[in-house]
Formats: C-alpha cells, sequence, structure tokens
C-alpha cells in the first residue's frame, strides 16, 4: 500500500491499530522491500539461466569467476568445485546453483558483471530472447500476408501434409532441359527409392553421427511451389512449431538481391531487417541462424565458383554475386546454415562438393490432381468433367503435376464449360488463349450473353502487345523478373498492370529492399513471348533475336519460323522447347480464335499451317542417329499444330504391337514422344518383337524415363545389352521393371548387365526368361547381386545355369537381403543346385517366392530342401512342379510341414507321389495351419490318394486354412467327389475348386449338390467336362438357391444341349443371381 492510504488508515478511528502493530508493519515492509530485490537478483539469474548455458564460452567463464573471486562473493573451494563439474555445460550449472542460493550482494555482482560488459557473449545472454521474440513477430507479420495465397483449403495438399524428397543430386535431365520436358519425360512421376523428410526434419542430421547440413539445396520445377514452402517454414518458424534450435531466420529473395550492387553481409541484414540493430550477435558462432536465399534462378548474375574473389570479412563490402558465392563457399559466415532454393538447371552452377543435403519438391499425382478438383470444383459436376477431359488429353494431365499449371488449367476449363459456347481446347497453346481471354473478361457474368472480342477495350490489346515483347525478350536472356524500369522500358504502363488482364498474367512482387513483377508462371511467359513473335514476325524485316536492327535481313514469315527453330534445336538446356510449341500451335486457326481481340492478326489462308507441318517433318527425318529430346519437342510442336496423322500411326501400331520393320527415324521420334503421353505407355511400355540394335541405340535417351519396360522377343544379342546396361547404370534411370524375355542373351550379355547392377538403384524386377545364360553368366550376375541392394525379383528360368548356377545364385540368398523372389524354373540345376539352395535357405529371412520346377531334383533334392523348411519360416511359395518326386520326398515335405509355420503355398503337380505320400500329406495338414494352396494335380495318381485327402478336410477346419485346391484332369470319379463332398459339408475355408476333366457323374453332381446348400466358404466351382448330364447340371442348379456366396460356376462340356443349358442357366440366375454360370 503507498504511504497516503497508509496513513488515512491510521487517522480512521475505526481502523486504529496499536504502535507496536504498527511499527511491526513498517519493518516488516522494508523487510519485504528487502526480499523482493534479493528475489529480483535470483529471478535474473533463473530467467537467464538457458541463454548462460547456451553462450557462455570458456573464457567468458574464467573472466566471470575472476571478477566474482576478486569482489570477494565467490570462494576458492566454490571455484574448485565450478571447476571439476566437468564439461563448460556443467560448470555453467554449478555457477548458477551457487548463485542462486547465496544473498543478494553475489548476485547483484554477477548480474553487474555481465551487463556492464561489452562481449558478445554477455550481449546475448542479456538480449537474446527479447531479439529472437521482435524478430519472429516481424517475420510473421511480413508473411502472414501471403497465408491465403499459399494455403490449400484441401488438408491432403497442403504443405504441412507433404514431405521434400531427399536425393542424391541432380540429374542430366533436371540440369539440361526445360521444366516441362522434365515433367513430360517422367510424366510426372516421382522416383520411388527416394527418403521422404518432412520440414521438421528438413535440417536435422540424418544420423546421431552426423552433423546438420550447412548448405541446403531444394530444387523444383517452376511453380512447382518453392516459394510457398520457405514461405510456410518462415511461418512455422515464427510460432515456435519447427526447428525450435534456430535462433534467427533471415530469408532473402533473389529478386530483391537484383536490386544491389555492392555491400557487406552486415549492411544487407541492417537492410532487410533494421530491427536487428547488431547484426554481428545474430552472425555469431553462439547462434545458430539459417540464412534462406530463394530463387537462384531469378539471379540476375551468374555465380562464378572459380573466380570469385575471397572474402571473410562480414563487414567488407563486396559485389553482390561475390557476396552470394563467398556464403555458399563457407569463406563468408560459415557458422550461418543457408538454405537456397532454385529450379534445377541454374542450380547445378552451384558445385556439388559444396551443397551437403539436395532436396526436390514432389508436384502433383494424379491422385492428387483428382482431389484438388473434387475439392476447388466440385458444383455441377465440372471436377468430373475436367478429370475427363484431362485423361482424354495427357499433355495437359502432366503439366498438371504442377501445382501452379493446375490452378490454370482447371480454371480455365472451368471458364470455358461455364460459358457453354466454346468445345475444350485440344492443346495447350488453344487452353493459354483461352486463359488470356478469361483475364480480359474477368468481371463480366458467365453462363450467359458471350462477350464480344471487338467490344474489348483497346488498352488490352496494346498492354498485351507490349507484354508479349518484354516476355520474348526475357526469354531470351534468361530474364523471369522484371523491374518497374524493365516495364517502363518495354512499352508497359503500370497503371495497366492493376487492371484484369494486367493482374491476370503479370504478379507484383513487393519486399522491404525492392518492387518486381514476374509472369503468373514461365509458361505463361513463353505464351506471350509467342504470340509477340507470330505477330511481328509477319511484318519484321530483321532478325527478331536481334533488339538492334543491325542484323542481317530476314523478310517473310517462313524465314522467321526457320530461324526460331533453328535456335531452339540448337538450344542447350531447351530454354525455347515451350515457347516453340506455343508459336507452332498460334498457326492453328482454332487456338487464334480466343485472341481475335487482343491481337492484330490479319487474314491466314491456311498455307502456313501445311507449310510449318511439311517444314516439322522435314526435320523428324534429318536429326542425328539418337533422338534426343529436342527432336521430341517437334512432335509436342505437331501435336499442337493439330497435324497428328503420324502420330496417330505410330500409336495405333504400338497398341497393336506392329511396329516391327517400321521405326524410321521419324517413326522413333514420334516413338519418343508417345513414350512420354501416350496412355500405352503410361504402366507399362510395350516393345515386345519391334526393336533391334538400330532402333535401340536411337531411343535409348527416352527409354530413360520408362518405368515398365518389355523388351521381349525382340532378337536381342550381346551387343544391345551393351547398350542396355548403360541404359540401366545412368543416374537418369526410372526404369523399375524390365523384361528381356524370349531374346538370345549369352554370357556376355549378362556380364554386361552385371555391370549395370552394381550401379543401378530404381529396377526391382528382372525377367531373363529364355535366353542363353548358363553358369558362367549365372556367375556375373550373382556377383553383382551380392552388392546390389534394389532388386526384389530376377527370373532366369529356362536357361542353363545348371548346379554350378545354382551355386553362385545359392550364395547370393546367404549376403542379400532384398531378393523376395527366384525363378530358376527349368535350369537342371539337380539335386546337388537344389542342396546348395537349401543350405542357403537355412539363413535366408528375405526370400518369399521359389520356383524351382522342372529342375529333376528328384527325392535328395527335395529331402533337402525339406530339411531347410524346418528352419525357414518366411518363404511363403514353393514351386516344386515337374521333378520326379516320390514318396519318399514327400514323407520329408510332410515332416518338415508339421513344423513349418509360413510357407502358404505348394506345387507339387506333375510328380509321382502315390497314396503313402498322399497319406503323410494327410496327417501333415492336420497340424499345418499356415498352408493356403495345395497343387497335387498328376493323372498318374490313383483316386484313393484324392480320397485320403479329402477324408481330412472335416478334421482340420481350424487349422487346415486351404483357400483353393486343383484336382484338374486326376480321374478322381464319382467316389472322390462323393468324398470331397463329405468334407465340404464341414469345411468353412476352401474358396475355389477346379474339378475340371474328371468323371463325377451324376451322383457325384448330388453329393455335391447337397454340399453346396450347407457350405457356406466355396466361391468358384469349376465342373468342366465331367459327364453330369442333364440331371446333374439341375442338381447343381436347385442346390445353388440356398447358397449365396457362390459367384462363378463352369458347366461347360457336360452334354445338356442347348435347351438344357438355357434350362439350367435360368434355373441359376434366379437362386443365385449374383453367380456367374458358364455352360
Amino acid at each position: 500500500m503507498d504511504r497516503k492510504t497508509h496513513y488515512d488508515s491510521i487517522l480512521d478511528r475505526s481502523k486504529r491499530i496499536m504502535w507496536q502493530d504498527d511499527c511491526y508493519m513498517d519493518l516488516q515492509s522494508t523487510s519485504s522491500l528487502s526480499s523482493q530485490a534479493e528475489t529480483d537478483d535470483v529471478g535474473w539469474i533463473q530467467h537467464h539461466q538457458d541463454q548462460l548455458q547456451r553462450f557462455t564460452t570458456t573464457s567468458f567463464l574464467e573472466e566471470m569467476l575472476t571478477h566474482l573471486k576478486k569482489v570477494d562473493v565467490l570462494s576458492l573451494a566454490e571455484e574448485n568445485k565450478i571447476k571439476e563439474a566437468g564439461r563448460l555445460h556443467d560448470q555453467v550449472t554449478a555457477l548458477t546453483t551457487i548463485f542462486t542460493g547465496k544473498d543478494t550482494q553475489g548476485s547483484d555482482v554477477l548480474r553487474g558483471f555481465i551487463e556492464s560488459s561489452s562481449s558478445q557473449v554477455a550481449k546475448l545472454i542479456i538480449n537474446y530472447e527479447n531479439m529472437v521474440k521482435e524478430h519472429k513477430e516481424v517475420l510473421l507479420r511480413r508473411y502472414e500476408q501471403y497465408k491465403d495465397r499459399d494455403s490449400v483449403s484441401c488438408s491432403k495438399l497442403n504443405i504441412s501434409s507433404r514431405s521434400l524428397l531427399l536425393v542424391d543430386g541432380l540429374s542430366d535431365l533436371q540440369q539440361k532441359e526445360h521444366d516441362l520436358m522434365q515433367v513430360g519425360a517422367t510424366r510426372g512421376g516421382k522416383r520411388t527409392h527416394l527418403r521422404q523428410l518432412g520440414l521438421t526434419k528438413f535440417l536435422e542430421p540424418m544420423t546421431r553421427v552426423s552433423f546438420p547440413p550447412r548448405v541446403s539445396l531444394t530444387v523444383g520445377v517452376a511453380g512447382i511451389g518453392k516459394t510457398t514452402w520457405v514461405r510456410h517454414f518462415i511461418r512455422q518458424w515464427s510460432r515456435g512449431a519447427i526447428c525450435a534450435d534456430i535462433s534467427f531466420v533471415l530469408p532473402f529473395t533473389f529478386c530483391e538481391l537484383n536490386a544491389l550492387d555492392k555491400l557487406s553481409a552486415e549492411r544487407l541484414i541492417k537492410m532487410a531487417f533494421p530491427h536487428l540493430t547488431d547484426p554481428s550477435l545474430v552472425l555469431s558462432s553462439s547462434c545458430r541462424t539459417l540464412l534462406i536465399l530463394d530463387g537462384l534462378d531469378e539471379f540476375r548474375c551468374t555465380l562464378n565458383f572459380s573466380d570469385a574473389a575471397p572474402c571473410s570479412d562480414p563487414k567488407k563490402e563486396v559485389s553482390i554475386d561475390d557476396l552470394i558465392t563467398n556464403i555458399i563457399r563457407g569463406n563468408l559466415l560459415p557458422d550461418v546454415a543457408v538454405w537456397v532454393t532454385s529450379r534445377p538447371g541454374v542450380a547445378s552452377f552451384i558445385p556439388g562438393g559444396l551443397v551437403d543435403r539436395v532436396t526436390e519438391i514432389p508436384g502433383f499425382s494424379p491422385e492428387d490432381i483428382q482431389i484438388f478438383l473434387n475439392h476447388h470444383f466440385s458444383e455441377r459436376d465440372f471436377a468430373s468433367k475436367i478429370w475427363a477431359h484431362l485423361e482424354s488429353h495427357k499433355t495437359m494431365m502432366v503439366m498438371c503435376y504442377i501445382p501452379c499449371i493446375c490452378w490454370i488449367v482447371a480454371d480455365t476449363l472451368l471458364y470455358i464449360m461455364q460459358s457453354e459456347t466454346e468445345s475444350l481446347p485440344k492443346t495447350c497453346t488453344e487452353l493459354y488463349a483461352h486463359f488470356c481471354c478469361m483475364k480480359a473478361e474477368v468481371g463480366e457474368p458467365r453462363g450467359r450473353e458471350p462477350v464480344k472480342m471487338e467490344q474489348l477495350h483497346g488498352s488490352n490489346r496494346k498492354l498485351l502487345a507490349n507484354l508479349g515483347k518484354l516476355a520474348f525478350y526475357g526469354l531470351l536472356k534468361h530474364k523471369y523478373t522484371f523491374s518497374e524500369q524493365d516495364l517502363r522500358a518495354y512499352g508497359v504502363d503500370l497503371l495497366l498492370t492493376q487492371s484484369s488482364l494486367g493482374a491476370g498474367v503479370l504478379l507484383r512482387v513487393e519486399s522491404i529492399i525492392y518492387t518486381t513483377y514476374r509472369f503468373t508462371h514461365l509458361t505463361l511467359q513463353e505464351f506471350l513471348g509467342a504470340t509477340f513473335y507470330h505477330v511481328s514476325s509477319k511484318r519484321a524485316i530483321f532478325d527478331l533475336f536481334s533488339e538492334s536492327t543491325m542484323s542481317w535481313p530476314k523478310i517473310g514469315f517462313q524465314n522467321h519460323f526457320r530461324s526460331v527453330f533453328q535456335h531452339s534445336q540448337q538450344a542447350e538446356d531447351g530454354h525455347l522447347d515451350v515457347f516453340v510449341r506455343f508459336l507452332t500451335g498460334l498457326l492453328c486457326p482454332v487456338a487464334l480464335k480466343p485472341l481475335s481481340g487482343l491481337l492484330t492478326i490479319g487474314k491466314d489462308d491456311g498455307n502456313q499451317k501445311a507449310w510449318a507441318a511439311g517444314f516439322l517433318q522435314g526435320l523428324l527425318v534429318s536429326g542425328g542417329a539418337v533422338v534426343s529430346l529436342r527432336s521430341v519437342n517437334l512432335a509436342y510442336c505437331l501435336q499442337e499444330l493439330q497435324h497428328t496423322e503420324l502420330l496417330r500411326s505410330v500409336e495405333e501400331d504400338l497398341r497393336l504391337g506392329s511396329l516391327a520393320g517400321k521405326l524410321t527415324r521419324a517413326h522413333c521420334v514420334v516413338l519418343g514422344y508417345l513414350l512420354h503421353v501416350s496412355p500405352h505407355c503410361s504402366k507399362q511400355t510395350n516393345l515386345t518383337g519391334s526393336l533391334n540394335y538400330a532402333t535401340v541405340k536411337c531411343l535409348l535417351p527416352q527409354l530413360l524415363y520408362c518405368t515398365h519396360l518389355r523388351l521381349e522377343n525382340n532378337h536381342f544379342k550381346d551387343d544391345v545389352m551393351e547398350l542396355l546396361g548403360s541404359l540401366l547404370s545412368a543416374k537418369d534411370c526410372h526404369i523399375q521393371k524390365i523384361s528381356l524375355a524370349e531374346n538370345a542373351i549369352g554370357n556376355k550379355g549378362a556380364k554386361a548387365l552385371s555391370r549395370a547392377l552394381l550401379v543401378n538403384r530404381t529396377l526391382i524386377s528382372l525377367n531373363l526368361r529364355n535366353n542363353n545364360i548358363s553358369s558362367k553368366g549365372a556367375k556375373f550376375l550373382a556377383e553383382a547381386l551380392k552388392m546390389n541392394q534394389v532388386l526384389v525379383s530376377i527370373n532366369f528360368q529356362n536357361n542353363g545355369i545348371e548346379e554350378e548356377g545354382a551355386q553362385a545364385l545359392a550364395e547370393v540368398l546367404q549376403c542379400n537381403r532384398k531378393l523376395v523372389s527366384l525363378n530358376i524354373r527349368k535350369n537342371t540345376i539337380g539335386a546337388g543346385g537344389a542342396k546348395r539352395i537349401a543350405d542357403a535357405l537355412r539363413t535366408n529371412q528375405t526370400l518369399t517366392k521359389l520356383i524351382l520346377c522342372s529342375n529333376q531334383l528328384g527325392d535328395k533334392g527335395t529331402i533337402a530342401l525339406a530339411e531347410a523348411l524346418k528352419f525357414n519360416h518366411t518363404l511363403l511359395s514353393l514351386q516344386l512342379q515337374s521333378n520326379s518326386i516320390s514318396n519318399r520326398g514327400m514323407t520329408a515335405l510332410t515332416k518338415a510341414l508339421q513344423q513349418n509355420r509360413g510357407l502358404v503355398s505348394l506345387n507339387l503337380r506333375e510328380n509321382s507321389i502315390g497314396v503313402e505320400g498322399a497319406k503323410d500329406m494327410a496327417h501333415a495338414l492336420k497340424t499345418n495351419s499356415s498352408l493356403r494352396t495345395l497343387w497335387l494335380n498328376d493323372r498318374r495318381q490313383t483316386c484313393d490318394s484324392y480320397n485320403l485327402l479329402f477324408s481330412i478336410f472335416p478334421q482340420c477346419v481350424q487349422c487346415f486354412v486351404c483357400c483353393l485346391f486343383s484336382l484338374q484332369g486326376v480321374s478322381a470319379g464319382t467316389n472322390g467327389a462323393i468324398a470331397m463332398a463329405d468334407a465340404l459339408m464341414s469345411n468353412q475355408t476352401l474358396q475355389t475348386l477346379d474339378l475340371r476333366g474328371n468323371t463325377v457323374g451324376m451322383k457325384g453332381a448330388k453329393a455335391l449338390a447337397n454340399a453346396l446348400k450347407s457350405n457356406r466358404s466355396l466361391k468358384s466351382l469349376n465342373l468342366q467336362e465331367n459327364s453330369l448330364g442333364m440331371d446333374g447340371a439341375i442338381f447343381i442348379a436347385t442346390a445353388l438357391k440356398g447358397n449365396h456366396q457362390l459367384t462363378y460356376i463352369n458347366l461347360q462340356g457336360n452334354g445338356v444341349g442347348e435347351s438344357g443349358a438355357k434350362v439350367i442357366s435360368d434355373a441359376i440366375r434366379t437362386n443365385a443371381p449374383g453367380c456367374v454360370v458358364d455352360i
């Protein structure tokens, strides 16, 4: 209470107290004030505990101890106790513990020393918390304004639910090709073997013994969302949701840096973040600071890491490009973490040795596109209509992998649908023309009277022309951001950029340093650049690729058209690829129609389109021996021109598998294009019986990006395998499955494949069925498989690897931890080879499927495998068909099955198993609880063998959960069918029963019919060719009235006649409407 109130209370008689109490209160008040001051000092220490532990250095601790001893607040014993605490962190803890328990004087001295010190450590201890808090508030205010633009209301597509992909580096495709060509070649698919990283772990060490990355590089094509990811990260960090160990985040865009010439690192930070009055604190090694450099591809300078002048002084002023180079190299701000984002092509200029972590932003998958459409365009079933259109126009579908383009495409298609006056566009050129038209009409009512183009304001025409010129010359200079000065230089009225058309195609980006402009997306800049070239080339008399008029005369549209393709084909980075697609597409009248009110077009008699088609087809023929992506782009141009005769012809041959002998160079180019866009190649590229050495060599660069490649029956020899080996060894390889069955690959070809498998990281399935690979070739491949940790399935069926090759593969099974399926059917490995594999199976814990059919294993090999099954419980499927296995081998297997807990499928068809073997199997099945599928059918066996198996069905309902039982052609007869029917009465697990080719007869059919009335598990029943007759078939048909589980029944070949078939078919459909009947 204050003094006036205190004395007022004394004067108030009703509140009088004894003077002793009054004095006591005064003394108590004084004591309380003293105690509060002491508490404040102790509280100051506790409040700054984290900062003291985090920022105190050994030298600063020594200075504190020296001062505290000097003023007699620290005893020698206390000093020794602090020094004996061990690590620096523990020493600081001991110091604060001692002074927390001391009186006010000691705490005052410690606090006073720190507050009076001019060292960086002291400043951080005192100011750190307030600096971080203010900095986070500033960043949150700056970046919160973008929240609505960055966020997608659909939770499944929000950045918070997505991950970055950790990559080993940039592929050749990423470094050398246009963004859309990258997306087209890979169909927008991401590599499946890549590790995913969420933003929470983005800057963390990968292992417990590794360090956090200093330089992180995130790449992604234009419009994929790099800046969106950065802004989301900043917002999350500012709220304290992620990366709590980072003290300061300093975000910059290269658009901002373009406005700067020469400055120091500290001045740059002061300029961008004025509230950070002492940048040296932020950049000190005591703080973990993250510097974000967003959009390297928009930087006006090319970073020169070989010739940049070294600089290590953060106060020294250097050119902006040298500043960035030295920061990334680590000469400058070595303790600061750096995160750079860029399009892949420009990112390749940073030497790989300087980058600690490379991540890639994945685009939309087809499922994501559907989710996006359903969420944003659900009204009037627009989403399904847009999706159907994308499905039938794969070029647009692939472009929608990029979220920004997905918005453009979907919004434009919706606009056209709502206007109900135009058909939907078939090409990207036509779509972008409608997009510009839509932006020019913003505010006009949709779905009503269409706006007449001639009534559009003349300012839109002028704006579009000037923006086209800006876009074209920007493309030539690789310039994608523009200043207000740039806009004025090309005649763009800044006021018009705020109009509906201007704001629709041009984005204004403001920051504390600079204001810049960029086109809504790179493809829009390319489209507008194409409109400028299309209009200008019809009246220009000089080369448009030179801004000055001092160039050789070039008169006429055709000369300018040839010129642009010459430049495009010679461009190593393909940066003009999409530009020439749009330019070609503008020759199609239907694409120009939406722009009739926005461009000065003039009349076109259609001759230019026909001439351009002939010109492009000439280029298809005249290229080099290898089909490059520059050549493939010519086919994209033909598509935009809507001249698709050749494209359709090759696609039809591809669909029918009739390409053999037709693959000229032009056809190979078109085939390369179809590998990008054809639905016949989306999941599987089937080039069976179509290729030879020359065509493989021609198509090699395009085959890289297939995921499932079938090259069967092409008569490939070892020379082709050298080519395919180089294909599988390439860093860009996307092939996951390849089938080389039915070729003539020998040991030399196997060696080429083995070299590829040593480095390949994508191939999971390799099919070498029916080739000429012997034990020597198998050894080559086995050595590679010992090192390969990707391949999961390999098929050696019908080669000649023999026992020696089987031994090599057995060694693989002992060390390889990825292979799950091995097929060595028909390789004459014999009992010796089986023993080798059996020994490996005792320790192998990954193989789940093993096919050893037709290998002359005999009983000896079977016994060895049976012994292995007692130890191996991971093998799920074992196929031993046609291996001369008798009762002896069967007995060994059945003993193993009593102990084995893993085997699900066992194939013993076409062996020599008699009654004794069947009896042993029957007993084994009483205790085995894992087997689901058993194949035993063999015409040489007697009915008694199967009756034994039938008889155990009722006894093992709980332990034998068999789903499939095949007895095709075993002559089980009526008695066998009756035994089977008895088993079905109680067994409730069997789902498929195949009794084809037996002599079941009418009695057997009657017994089965009775069983069907009570059985509730059987779903498929095949009684084809069983001499049921009309009566037997009717028994089965009427039994279905009480059985509603059966979904398929086959009664063909039972002598019921055409009229009988109709009666029985109608009866089955009446009794079981959901059952499919073949009769």
